[in-house]
């Protein structure tokens, strides 16, 4: 049996290739309705269709919120489920952003929902939170090492009121987030060129007063409608920014429905962070 190839690894080439960028596949109701299409399970369909179209063959990362389809139910679900194989065979590596974070079976499941090969929607990588336990997060754990796909586990995410849990202290005296961070560079331990389990630190929080270097991915939410910028990037994450990528969403997805638009788009992001991540230490 073939070993699969890690997802750390293989994100690093697509990084290297494409460049460091990952774009939201975030259908809010506005946008549907900015794109001229009827907020349902239909203009749901021919967005992300049309999202698929444009960049998966382009972009390093495309992200899915998964929200946004669950709220069509089993038609959205099932748009969600050819959105994610779809961008997949077109080239992209897919982070499915569900945030799922449970116990004992029930963490179980989840992490065959989206890790496991059988599954409709398996993706490349998940999006976990840690808050009931950073071990609680294991049956996910285990299975992305076993299946060459990659976690990315909450830290310091870029909504403001994440702070009050992510800067308390934890058992020992350092920060909840430095715990998290801690326990990814103990998963990433030796992996090269890039570890697979990787944490989510907003572009937005300023200065990131914890130590990230965890030898994995960090996924930097919060370009464009949250406020932040390609410049503020170096300020967040200093020496470890050439393992950053940053993820834009309406930033992009603003300019569609024309596919060229939405490609001149991207474009212009990626040459954005490159300026500033993409030749990082």
């Amino acid at each position: 049996m073939t070993t699969p190839e890690p997802f750390g690894a293989r994100l690093r080439r697509a990084m290297d290739e494409r460049g460091p960028l990952g774009v939201g596949i975030d259908p809010h109701p506005a946008l549907l309705t900015g794109w001229g299409l009827g907020d349902d399970a239909g203009g749901l369909e021919r967005f992300s269709r049309t999202v698929v179209e444009a960049l998966a063959d382009r972009v390093a990362v495309l992200k899915p919120q998964s929200a946004f389809f669950e709220r069509f139910g089993s038609r959205g679900v099932a748009v969600l489920e050819r959105t994610v194989a779809d961008a997949r065979a077109a080239g992209a590596l897919v982070v499915m952003d569900v945030k799922r974070g449970d116990i004992g079976s029930t963490m179980d499941a989840y992490a065959a929902a989206y890790l496991d090969k059988g599954s409709p929607l398996f993706s490349d990588a998940v999006t976990l939170s840690p808050y009931l336990g950073y071990e609680s997060l294991r049956p996910a754990l285990d299975l992305a090492r076993e299946g060459g796909c990659g976690v990315f586990v909450l830290a310091l995410t870029s909504n403001p009121e994440g702070a009050e849990v992510q800067r308390a202290a934890a058992p020992g005296g350092v920060t909840v987030a430095q715990a998290v961070l801690n326990r990814l560079a103990e998963e990433n331990a030796g992996a090269r060129p890039l570890g697979s389990f990787g944490a989510v630190v907003g572009a937005t929080i300023g200065e990131a007063g914890v130590d990230l270097a965890i030898n994995g991915p960090l996924l930097a939410p919060g370009l464009g409608a949250q406020g932040a910028t390609a410049a503020d990037l170096p300020r967040v994450f200093g020496g470890v920014i050439r393992q950053v990528l940053p993820c834009t969403s309406r930033g992009v997805l603003r300019h569609g429905p024309d596919v060229t638009a939405l490609r001149a788009a991207a474009e212009h992001e990626v040459a954005q962070v490159t300026r500033f991540a993409g030749s990082g230490a």
